[in-house]
């Protein structure tokens, strides 16, 4: 499976939704100052330049509605195979969360910035979460007291968190 997203105006976001579904997978999230096209699908996209990542995680079907967070991570060639790692033998306690539709873990195709998305009723929602137990035990930092292991710095850069609504404010 794989997501490809472009970026542009709500107007023509919404244009291509329209042309585009029913015959494809595809949700509009408008965001502050953008919207963006996902396209879900096994395929090809119909985009010119999308950004593109395959899906090597998931849980649930994407809706087009609620609150989407898109935790966006720059990794090193040499740490992808540690940071996959991380996130496939994750607990899974995120999926019990009051408030929690879906989740996707993106491996990047053809940048180095993955995407942990994932899908809230509402933003009140995604903030419980962060100040849950959970969350706390999910992000906690790997005890690596092993003697003489270094540790490898597998980031790019700092990550940095997009979020987007599945509706278009009202003015």
């Amino acid at each position: 499976m794989f997501i490809y997203l472009t970026s542009g105006t709500a107007d023509y976001m919404e244009k291509l939704l329209k042309k585009y579904v029913p015959k494809e997978q595809m949700i509009v999230l408008h965001g502050s100052g953008n919207s963006v096209l996902l396209h879900e699908t096994e395929g090809k996209t119909l985009f010119a330049t999308p950004r593109k990542y395959e899906v090597i995680d998931s849980v649930n079907a994407i809706e087009q509605s609620g609150y989407f967070v898109f935790n966006n991570i720059p990794v090193a060639d040499e740490g992808r195979p540690v940071f996959e790692k991380r996130f496939l033998s994750r607990s899974g306690t995120i999926e019990k969360e009051p408030g929690f539709i879906a989740y996707r873990l993106l491996r990047p195709i053809g940048s180095d910035t993955y995407v942990v998305l994932t899908q809230w009723t509402g933003p009140s929602s995604f903030e419980a979460w962060k100040n849950s137990r959970s969350f706390k035990e999910a992000h906690s930092k790997p005890d690596h007291t092993t003697p003489g292991v270094q540790q490898q710095n597998i980031f790019n850069a700092a990550s940095y968190v997009t979020t987007y609504s599945g509706k278009l404010a009202e003015d």
